[in-house]
């Protein structure tokens, strides 16, 4: 997913990829079937533990294995750099443009003050910039009377704020929240005077209709146009009681939104499972049992271990995914999968009622600006209008459906053929569609894991680019400041110039840590806004993951799943960071469509299925042996399994999105639950249960910038499948032309930025309008 900057907001909290969702995960697959549990495509056993610790026993006697060890290790740890103390450090950055991320942290009681102190600035360079449109023709505003100032004050707020809400969303704390609380009226106030400027909107306008605009560049032009637009979106035409409501309604949606993620937040913290008794933990894997008993260390009980328990649980992803997917206690599943599923749904953090109000203020906003619904509102900035989106849903629901239904009936044939006579209820669909995946493809996450340590899978995702991209990716830790001693620092480079720089937090920390996996800017490319004796700020990325942490004496070992979520949120960071445009306003993600955002992301994923790609990082951890070509056919075959049901997921999601924000009326309808109850009769196998509070950790479409835009999901899947498709083409296994076919794809969708339309981008790449059969084939909902 992307994170929320100053106008993006792909915030991956509900579904990792997730995702994505957040990222991701938005969501992109779902775990099995349409249980609501979240992303993954984790399988596991539990014979790792014994073949793991033979290979420990062994390794440790032969050097060669142990350098390895601690080679793979060392890469995984980073530098803090030595950064003077400064009395702002919300107000002051490094010579990179990066943030003091570690003085802000340390000084939250600052961050009002300093908040303040930069809005009183901005305000006054607003005044200014108004005054110098006021006082002039239309013939005279000029681009650098205009947008040059108008891009410096965006960038400013843009830049300090999302210091914040970086931290807010990676190490949460409660003076976080109050401070957060206590400037963001401030903070919307501004950001709600800026995009209703009259005086701005009649300076662009002067600009359109003025004699120069046939020798602006298409970037320039883009910029025009959207800020006419978003102003129009922002209100700029309401005048009186109507602006006056409408601006109201902007600052307590911006309100809700934060209560909704810190409700979620709070949610997932409350429920903690203690377990004593080895045989409630029967099937889960050593590497559960691992992080269970490490998690119980941490909460008090110094004398667990990974054998003997006792075994603390949490809804966390990597502590609540192998619950569901392996644990032979019906009774925890059920339980574990009830509190996953009402997460934010009573007492003080019920996000029940702000949904209601949500909906309700998004719908009045909609009214107020001439529209007849939310979802009008989100899609006129978007590329796809209300039909296409909803007829685009339709295709892949009706391609999906029946194999979704065979999916179900697989798995209920398969529990009673091994023996589970009783009624499959949602809590056994993860468990048995995984024994049926072991039983059909031989081949689980606990077998893979060893191949996949974070620090190899690095490695090799940077020498696909580098073959791709013709781009160097190598540790630059040490040359920004960091909040958390596991974040990494890198920098890329091409042709021995430097592009870019990006961080990456890469492990779950429940405690502090939102879920899911997002990528946003720190800062982006701008001409404008180079510093001295530079041509152009280099821009600098930010990945956030929320992957399985290092356990014991060895490195991270990820799941199949977690390493897909890497490479998507490294296709996110790479529009980020390899845009060659240089209108700061429209480079890398910024203006890009939020239905075509996702292109890049999910392209990478398909790398992940690529053999020589994969075999080339797919190395055990300890022994250096790559992955048998016996695992890879397995993973390969069993990467479309239950492929239906994945589809009808993601297809749930949003059209339960598009109607809450298009057809719901809570008169006609009922309650929100009702509503998404009409949505599931044509989009889930197994209805929900009467108790689904789903809705209240739905953090894309309540608390992200996904509202009436999960879609966008599966718009853009078909954008990458067709992007992936022309590397099929060219031959994956003829470099020259992956090559070829790579620097075209680098110098079009991840070197153009907002600057030109999605859908020409497209055409520059592609040669013709995308096609949605690739993405079924690569589903394997259509014929190879």
């Amino acid at each position: 997913g992307v994170g929320a900057t100053t106008t993006f907001a792909f915030l991956c909290s509900a579904f990792p990829r997730h995702a994505a969702v957040y990222h991701s995960p938005a969501a992109s697959r779902g775990v099995v079937t349409n249980t609501r549990t979240l992303n993954s495509t984790s399988l596991s056993t539990s014979n790792y533990s014994n073949t793991l610790r033979k290979r420990r026993e062994s390794s440790s006697k032969n050097p060669v294995c142990s350098n390895r060890r601690d080679s793979i290790r060392t890469m995984a740890s980073a530098a803090t750099p030595a950064v003077e103390k400064v009395p702002k450090p919300l107000l002051s950055q490094t010579s990179l443009g990066t943030p003091l991320y570690d003085q802000v942290k340390e000084t939250t009681d600052q961050v009002v003050p300093d908040l303040k102190e930069l809005l009183g600035e901005l305000n006054k360079e607003l005044d200014a910039l108004e005054e110098s449109m006021a006082g002039v023709e239309p013939t005279q505003v000029t681009w650098e009377k205009l947008v040059v100032p108008l891009e410096r004050i965006v960038d400013r707020l843009g830049r300090t704020w999302s210091v914040v809400s970086h931290l807010k969303a990676v190490c949460d704390t409660e003076a976080l929240r109050k401070a957060v609380e206590e400037v963001q009226p401030e903070q919307v106030a501004f950001s709600l005077r800026l995009s209703q400027s009259e005086e701005i909107y009649r300076g662009f306008k002067a600009i359109r209709e003025g004699a120069e605009w046939e020798t602006l560049s298409e970037p320039r032009k883009r910029i025009v146009l959207e800020n006419l637009r978003d102003a129009e979106l922002a209100g700029v035409a309401l005048q009186g009681k109507e602006k006056e409501q409408f601006n109201e309604i902007q600052q307590e949606l911006s309100k809700l939104s934060t209560k909704f993620s810190n409700n979620v937040l709070d949610g997932t913290k409350a429920y903690v499972k203690t377990i004593t008794e080895k045989g409630d933990v029967d099937g889960l894997p050593a590497s559960a049992l691992a992080l269970a008993s490490q998690t119980a260390v941490s909460k008090g009980h110094k004398e667990s271990t990974a054998e003997n328990g006792p075994w603390v649980f949490t809804l966390d992803i990597p502590s609540y995914l192998p619950v569901m997917l392996h644990a032979k206690n019906r009774t925890l599943r059920e339980e574990t999968y009830k509190a996953y599923l009402s997460r934010a749904s009573s007492g003080d953090i019920d996000n029940t009622a702000v949904i209601d109000r949500v909906l309700e203020l998004r719908k009045k906003m909609a009214q107020l600006l001439g529209y007849s619904c939310y979802a009008e509102v989100s899609l006129a900035a978007k590329m796809a209008n209300l039909d296409q989106a909803k007829e685009l849903l339709e295709e892949l629901r009706m391609a999906s459906y029946e194999a979704a239904e065979k999916d179900m009936e697989e798995v209920k044939a398969f529990a009673k053929e091994n023996g589970f006579e009783e009624e499959l209820k949602h809590w056994d669909i993860s468990f048995w569609s995984e024994r049926m995946r072991e039983a059909k493809f031989d081949v689980n996450d606990e077998i893979l894991r060893p191949y996949f340590p974070l620090p190899q899978v690095m490695e090799g995702m940077f020498e696909l680019v580098n073959k791709l991209f013709g781009i160097k990716v190598e540790a630059a830790d040490g040359l920004a400041p960091i909040w958390n001693k596991d974040v990494r620092f890198f920098k890329i480079s091409k042709d021995g110039k430097t592009q870019s720089y990006f961080y990456y937090d890469p492990y779950s920390r429940p405690e502090e840590k939102r879920g899911g996996a997002w990528m946003d800017e720190v800062v982006g490319r701008s001409k404008v806004l180079a510093t001295p004796g530079t041509d152009v700020r280099l821009p600098v990325a930010h990945m956030v993951c929320n992957q399985s942490p290092p356990i014991g004496d060895a490195p991270s070992l990820m799941t199949f799943r977690e390493v897909e979520t890497l490479f998507h949120e490294f296709g996110h960071a790479l529009q980020h960071m390899l845009t060659q445009q240089e209108e700061g306003l429209v480079a890398g993600i910024r203006g890009v469509e939020w239905d075509a955002v996702e292109l890049p992301s999910q392209f990478m994923e398909n790398w992940c299925y690529h053999k020589r790609t994969l075999l080339g990082f797919a190395k055990h951890w300890e022994t250096g042996e790559p992955l048998p070509d016996d695992l890879y056919q397995k993973l390969l075959s069993a990467k479309n399994y239950r492929a239906g049901t994945m589809m009808m997921r993601q297809l749930h999601f949003a059209c339960t999105d598009l109607g809450l924000h298009s057809d719901y009326d809570a008169g006609v309808h009922g309650s929100i639950y009702d509503f998404e109850k009409t949505i599931a009769e044509k989009t889930m196998i197994l209805k929900p249960l009467p108790t689904d509070r789903f809705l209240c950790s739905f953090g894309h479409i309540f608390a992200g910038g996904y509202a009436a835009g999960y879609y966008s999901y599966k718009w853009a899947e078909v954008l990458s499948a067709d992007a992936f498709s022309a590397f099929e083409e060219a031959g994956l296994e003829d470099d020259s032309k992956i090559m070829d076919t790579g620097a075209r794809f680098r110098d079009t969708v991840l070197s153009l930025g907002g600057g030109r339309a999605p859908e020409l981008v497209f055409k520059d790449f592609r040669g013709r309008d995308p096609s949605t059969e690739p993405l079924l084939r690569h589903s394997g909902l259509t014929p190879a």
